[in-house]
């Protein structure tokens, strides 16, 4: 028997196509507009800096002789396969979780597509308080990051759902 896609979660990938536009388009509007590292304040405490990543978050295996750019292709690319199967097997009606997925998805390939070209990640939002600067990063990264923030809290909510749906049966 097989389902419909559309009664699927993969119905939300749509949100990872939005995330994915998102990303590579700003990622080429700071290439074409700014030198690397070149900085310019936007507002007070979030400056746009042009800084490209070789490793993965924090910088994590930045310093590796380039093997790492496709051990992190490679985790990307089963990551949003194994997603997209979650993606699948549940309904489209589950809506915080399909999101979440599809937001890890977006951000994922688009940090696989700065791989993949240029090599490293392109990196540009750089949030800062004082002389204190959080690692630069981009809008694959906050996707990624709401994403996963979503699927903790849905973690969290589907026992309280299962519960008040046990409860309407009876």
């Amino acid at each position: 028997m097989s389902k419909q896609l559309s009664s699927t979660g993969l119905r939300w990938l749509w949100l990872a196509a939005v995330v994915l536009v998102l990303d590579l388009t700003s990622k080429q509007w700071v290439i074409a507009h700014f030198s690397l590292h070149e900085s310019m304040t936007l507002i007070p405490l979030l400056n746009i800096t042009y800084a490209q990543n070789p490793g993965a978050a924090f910088s994590f295996l930045a310093d590796k002789n380039g093997w790492q750019r496709w051990l992190f292709a490679f985790i990307a690319v089963v990551i949003s396969l194994i997603l997209m199967v979650f993606m699948y097997r549940s309904s489209s009606k589950q809506h915080m979780i399909n999101c979440a997925y599809a937001l890890i998805i977006g951000g994922a390939l688009g940090n696989l597509f700065d791989r993949m070209v240029h090599g490293v990640v392109i990196d540009f939002i750089d949030f800062y308080v004082n002389d204190w600067h959080w690692p630069t990063f981009n809008l694959a990264d906050t996707s990624i990051c709401i994403g996963a923030i979503l699927v903790v809290l849905d973690g969290f909510l589907e026992p309280v759902r299962n519960r008040e749906n046990g409860a309407k049966k009876r």
